[in-house]
């Protein structure tokens, strides 16, 4: 799976197992930037976490690399006791000093591709309740809250729902 933005330098592909260590630094850099109490599971092994991620076979690790440097990556498979037609957007992350340079907007095209290309029908996702950014950059790309997940007001996660069509 191949995009290219318009200076045709970003490309965006599935992720390899020698990778984990790169992908882990960029998530915890994004995840760093919007957890305002602190990152949860800070001194987790989150380059173990991703090389199994990118291991499972069940699963897609997508990674946007722009001159050989990974500046975004996206994790996704089917829910746990979920329905086949549905994935689960489990990680989203573009590099903080590459914000607004449509990184993300590609990077979620490409997971859509793939996400049709699998016969998936929705996809849904939770973001922090206090990242506002992200659910802002969710809307504009049309997903919704969750109506089966509706979010209390002790949540500290906000469940979002995206119909995965065949027009977009």
């Amino acid at each position: 799976m191949i995009d290219s933005n318009a200076r045709g330098r970003l490309v965006i592909r599935t992720a390899v197992p020698a990778e984990a260590e790169a992908v882990a630094g960029l998530m915890v850099r994004a995840r760093s930037t919007y957890y305002p109490d602190g990152m949860p599971d800070a001194d987790a092994d989150w380059t173990a976490r991703w090389r199994q991620a990118i291991e499972h076979p069940d699963g897609h690790v997508l990674c946007a690399v722009d001159q050989g440097r990974i500046v975004g990556i996206a994790s996704f498979r089917t829910p746990p006791d979920g329905p086949a037609d549905t994935v689960m957007l489990f990680q989203f992350h573009v590099d903080p000093d590459r914000w607004r340079a449509g990184i993300g907007t590609a990077l979620h095209a490409a997971c859509v591709e793939q996400w049709r290309a699998d016969g998936r029908r929705s996809a849904v996702l939770e973001v922090h309740t206090d990242n506002e950014r992200a659910q802002r950059f969710y809307a504009r790309l049309g997903w919704v809250p969750d109506p089966q997940l509706p979010t209390d007001e002790d949540a500290h996660h906000v469940s979002l729902r995206h119909a995965v069509t065949t027009g977009e």
